[in-house]
């Protein structure tokens, strides 16, 4: 191979490498350090800016005795933040927290951290299935919040649950938090292992454009 022919194939190469450690770095990240997401509140009930988007969804949250908490902040490593608006049901102990997904589309799920310090999550989105003795996790996709509630009220039943005292907006922060650094770490490596093989893939395009430049 000439000289040019090497600087192609290395340029060709470092573009697609780029492309992939672009795409797929930080997801690698998240699945090394899940712990190291960040959340933290951002405002409370009476100051939060809900999107447009949610407004109907929250509407029928308060509708089924929901009350609004506040809105907190996740911040994956290399990502920028997203945020999240927090309701609870202290009845109920549950709490639910809606954000937008991909295309700006709503999203709601149902969260209940367990007096053991494990969790019962239920999404309206497609969510990994799970269950384990302290942790389970699953989805109703489209679900309307009444159903998903019923629903996940159903999953709780014959566990020990949080008291009521603990559905605050602290509790809530701290409920995410407990749950990157736990119980959710499993859930969070299987939906982000693609990005780690990318990433090693990337890496390995990479060292294979300047052994081969090399050689050559």
């Amino acid at each position: 191979m000439n000289v040019l022919g090497q600087l192609g194939f290395v340029v060709g190469s470092l573009v697609l490498a780029g492309v992939l450690l672009s795409l797929n770095f930080w997801r690698a990240l998240l699945f090394l350090f899940p712990g190291k997401v960040g959340i933290e509140p951002e405002a409370p009930a009476d100051q939060m800016d809900l999107p447009e988007e949610l407004a109907p969804l929250a509407g029928q949250l308060q509708t089924l005795g929901f009350t609004p908490l506040g809105s907190h902040e996740e911040k994956p490593l290399l990502q920028k933040a997203t945020r999240s608006y927090d309701w609870a049901h202290t009845g109920e102990r549950v709490f639910a927290t809606l954000h937008l997904g991909r295309e700006d589309r709503p999203r709601l799920y149902l969260l209940t951290p367990l007096a053991s310090g494990g969790f019962v999550v239920t999404a309206s989105y497609r969510r990994p299935a799970l269950d384990l003795p302290d942790y389970r996790s699953g989805c109703l996709e489209d679900a309307s919040p009444e159903r998903l509630l019923r629903a996940h009220v159903r999953r709780l039943d014959g566990l020990a649950l949080s008291e009521p005292g603990a559905f605050t907006w602290e509790g809530r922060v701290q409920a995410g938090r407990a749950w990157y650094q736990g119980l959710g770490r499993k859930e969070i490596r299987r939906q982000n292992l693609q990005g780690l093989l990318w990433t090693a893939i990337a890496l390995a395009i990479v060292a294979g454009a300047f052994l081969g430049g090399r050689a050559g």
